[in-house]
């Protein structure tokens, strides 16, 4: 006797598939913007570092 099949089942096994593949990648855009937030900050730091040790030197 043929398996009789659970749409149902499968339906939510894929919405739970998508839902995880749409989180990682949210989570993945979140890294890579906090990441070049992150970046920024330090070229800030860099640069006016730079500038105030180009101030103190005649």
């Amino acid at each position: 006797m043929a398996r009789k099949p659970n749409y149902a089942f499968e339906r939510k096994q894929r919405a739970k598939a998508k839902a995880a593949k749409r989180d990682a990648k949210r989570q993945a855009k979140l890294a890579t913007k906090s990441e070049t937030k992150t970046m920024a900050v330090d070229d800030a730091v860099e640069d006016s570092s730079r500038d105030a040790d180009s101030a103190d030197k005649p």
